[in-house]
């Protein structure tokens, strides 16, 4: 499996990775770093000023006999001189109070650092030193480096990598970009536990992750070894996954997770960054935001100055994390299963925050607040093809949130911190116990709820409904979907099971029939949408309904609600319009988008009215949505009314895709946006930097041939695509889309050659059969052509170009019991298509005589 994510210290001003610590050792610190940019041309002021706030000496108290409180005297005999001048100077007094307080509430923010922090709320800095936020990233010492340095070696196809040091530094010689041996210095370690990997640093701001990496658990277990985290594959140094190359790049890949308040700072016309953060750690601030107007209040909860103390619900703080005060867990009456006293807000502060690392998700804005929808500053996939299984069980690494969304848990107000302890990261209980803060013991904490009375190995609640997968090699991770084991579905949908990743020697009907005789029948568990998910990416022909009717059902979670409507995309119909236009109006934004997704192959102009209200919608993801598929309209034919909105996504959008524009996806991306705007020269220029940029990079490649059809020049796009097709000859997209250039180009031997070579290299993409054996028939290859069409419909038992396309080489070649065959097939796919039945009828009427 490929994983293209590799797995804070006190300052002054805001840290660069070179200049570490450098500013700010010994004294009070305000901190700043990853995809937060605070762009902010006084900030060298404004941390002047933060820095005083943060250090001023607070008011010194003495403590009576009773216990109270008392200012000195000579503080109270400032007071009264300060209240007889009042009528002299009380318009001084309140200008100084304006200078003083206004800074936690109209200033800018500001980080100050976790040593901060950790002035006031020490018991919650002692657990967090401990953590592995603590320790995400860290400068290479002897302190921090765990790994084997004393000239140990490594080898990996075909080279040796060496570790050693040279004084205080730690060097690695390895295989570089070009793959000759070079020798580089590992400036950063990231992580701890299970394994420990390490960053190098180049002239450009580059920093890079070595695919080596250091397993930390005891010998006994396995570790204290170096190990590559692509054992099965030989990653070469031409392949986008070495370790010098562009999905091993610490400054888009690994900052925003691995440190605190990330200004990523590429500069694309040189390509080269200056990356900072605030911290190098996951600090306090990574959670809980900016903290100088929190240091103020408290600065100004001590004050002895009687005037200019507002009452801050916040405290200073950009969001309380209250979700858990004041709630209970009672026993439902009904079920006996725990209920929560309040129910769940719909916007959950804690796991949209703790989702901004613990999601699969891709950046957009830098402008990432805690207790906001991921949504408004990142791409966050739904239940989808690659990276979940059909019945939403992880599959690639995904991490938590969107697994947690799906869960009965999330939709029964369960957060994060009831579970985990947020300062340690670790759970609050051990073991069980954990679970049984909430569940009775009674019940669940027994035989009769387990079923494992004479297990060799303990069963716990985790293991049947937390199943674990490892990534990175060597590291677990839990499902947090909390799902019923569902061996049942196994054989059907091809997912995993609790039962069978213990009992690996039995059949998951074996497990199926085991579990049919512990529950009742309609007991099923919470996530009951796979057979629709299956269908989809099987195409199945009841693919539609399914997917409708999950994407309808108010009881599913959003998560895959959302992916049920995006799946919709490709089967558009009249009735998934109206679905499409309910889940535009739906509470969550990932919903929202979905929908929009479901609407991306409609004409733009169609579907306005419904789309263009989303250009103001409070979440930014769904107006960057919004507009990208209303772009297509120009300016002159756009609703007067809907101008400033779609113009003000459109500058939104422009400027998402242009904070990456250090990866080709986002170059692409705005190349077609604007394509689609007629802006064409831009267009071309972006796609062209995208394939700077990576040369494999598919799409580019595709998507600029593309636009050179649209401009007529179509001789330019087959260039594109040749050059690409060398760079990556295995591609069949790449070999599908020169066929189609060729045929413009009336080269049909050419174009034969390429559209089979697609075919040959994917046959699971029944479109290139399909358009292959058109190109056959068109030649006069008719006999070849119904081979390959038999040959793709044995495969795709469903697509309906291809029965159709059968349908109607069998009748012109006379053969019209078989074009009956084919056509009632096609019927069963495509149910009331009135042209269809009407062919059918002729056809047995033709065959009866």
């Amino acid at each position: 499996m490929r994983r293209l994510c590799p797995m804070r210290q006190r300052r002054v001003t805001a840290g660069t990775p070179e200049n570490g610590d450098a500013m700010g050792r010994g004294g009070h610190n305000l901190l700043t770093f990853e995809r937060l940019f605070m762009r902010n041309p006084g900030a060298d002021f404004l941390r002047i000023n933060a820095l005083m706030i943060a250090t001023a000496p607070a008011a010194h108290y003495n403590v009576a006999r009773d216990g109270t409180w008392r200012t000195p005297r000579i503080w109270l005999a400032g007071s009264i001189l300060a209240l007889l001048l009042l009528p002299i100077s009380f318009t001084f007094a309140l200008s100084l109070v304006g200078a003083t307080g206004e800074s936690s509430s109209s200033r800018l923010p500001m980080f100050v650092g976790s040593e901060t922090c950790a002035s006031c709320h020490e018991n919650e800095a002692k657990l967090w030193r401990a953590s592995q936020h603590k320790h995400a990233m860290d400068h290479a010492t002897d302190a921090s480096v765990l790994g084997d340095f004393a000239n140990a070696s490594f080898d990996y196809n075909g080279v040796r990598s060496r570790f050693f040091r040279d004084g205080s530094k730690f060097m690695v010689e390895t295989d570089g970009s070009d793959g000759k041996l070079a020798t580089f210095e590992v400036k950063y370690t990231f992580g701890i536990d299970p394994l420990q990997q390490y960053l190098v640093s180049f002239p450009d701001g580059r920093i890079q992750a070595l695919s080596l990496a250091w397993d930390t658990r005891p010998k006994e277990a396995g570790g204290q070894r170096w190990f590559h985290l692509y054992p099965n594959e030989a990653i070469g140094h031409d392949d986008v996954l070495h370790w010098t190359k562009l999905n091993q790049n610490w400054n888009f890949m690994c900052a925003e997770c691995h440190s605190t308040g990330v200004h990523k700072n590429y500069n694309a016309a040189n390509d080269t960054y200056a990356t900072h953060f605030a911290e190098i750690s996951v600090g306090c601030e990574a959670c809980h935001g900016q903290g100088s107007r929190h240091v103020a209040w408290a600065r100004a909860q001590q004050s002895w100055w009687p005037f200019g103390k507002q009452e801050d619900r916040t405290k200073g703080l950009p969001v309380l994390f209250d979700e858990r005060t004041d709630i209970t867990w009672l026993p439902d009456p009904r079920t006996g299963k725990p209920q929560r006293r309040i129910g769940p807000a719909l916007l959950r502060k804690e796991v949209e925050t703790c989702g901004l690392c613990h999601a699969r998700r891709a950046t957009f804005s830098e402008e990432w607040v805690p207790g906001k929808w991921l949504s408004d500053t990142h791409v966050v996939p739904p239940l989808s093809r690659g990276l979940y299984y059909a019945d939403g069980q992880m599959q690639d690494e995904v991490y938590n949130y969107g697994s947690f969304k799906q869960s009965r848990m999330f939709a029964a107000g369960v957060t994060c911190s009831d579970c985990h302890d947020p300062h340690s990261a670790k759970l609050r209980a051990s073991g069980d116990n954990v679970c049984l803060q909430c569940h009775s013991g009674d019940t669940y904490a027994s035989v009769r709820h387990s079923h494992h009375a004479n297990a060799k190995e303990p069963v716990g609640c985790a293991s049947c409904h937390m199943p674990t997968h490892t990534y990175m090699v060597i590291d677990e991770r839990h499902d947090h979907s909390f799902r019923v084991p569902r061996p049942d579905l196994s054989a059907t949908l091809g997912t995993p099971n609790a039962c069978n990743a213990c009992h690996t020697d039995k059949s998951s009907q074996w497990a199926a029939d085991a579990i049919a005789g512990w529950r009742a029948p309609d007991e099923k568990g919470f996530q009951r949408y796979g057979p629709a998910f299956h269908a989809a990416w099987a195409d199945a022909s009841d693919a539609q309904a399914l997917l409708a009717a999950v994407a309808a059902n108010g009881d599913t979670p959003a998560f895959a609600r959302a992916g049920a409507l995006t799946e919709l995309a490709s089967r558009l119909s009249p009735q998934n319009v109206r679905l499409a236009q309910s889940g535009l109006s739906d509470t969550d934004p990932m919903v929202r988008i979905g929908a929009l997704d479901m609407l991306a192959s409609a004409p733009a102009g169609q579907i306005w009215p419904l789309v263009a209200p989303l250009l103001s919608d409070p979440v930014r993801g769904v107006r960057l949505r919004a507009v990208a598929l209303l772009a297509a309209v120009p300016t002159e034919r756009q609703p007067s009314a809907d101008h400033e909105a779609f113009e003000h996504a459109a500058a939104e959008f422009i400027a998402a895709q242009q904070l990456n524009a250090d990866r080709p996806e986002a170059r692409t991306t705005l190349g077609n946006f604007y394509a689609r705007r007629g802006r064409q020269d831009e267009a071309e220029a972006e796609h062209h930097a995208a394939l700077r940029l990576d040369a494999q990079f598919i799409p580019a490649a595709m998507n600029l041939a593309e636009l050179y059809r649209q401009m007529g020049r179509d001789n330019d796009g087959e260039q594109v695509l040749r050059a690409a097709i060398a760079a990556t000859p295995r591609d069949a997209g790449l070999h599908h889309a020169l066929g189609l250039v060729l045929t413009r180009f009336k080269r049909r031997d050419e174009a034969l050659a390429e559209l089979h070579s697609a075919t040959t290299l994917d046959p699971s993409r029944a479109r290139f059969a399909y358009v292959y054996a058109v190109a056959l028939y068109s030649a006069g290859r008719a006999e070849q052509a119904m081979t390959v069409l038999k040959e793709n419909l044995s495969r795709q038992p469903d697509d309906r170009d291809t029965l159709l396309a059968l349908v109607s080489y069998s009748r012109e070649t006379g053969d019209l019991r078989n074009a009956l065959e084919y056509a009632e097939q096609a019927a069963r796919v495509m149910p009331g298509d009135r042209g269809l039945n009407t062919l059918i009828e002729d056809l047995r009427e033709r065959t009866n005589k």
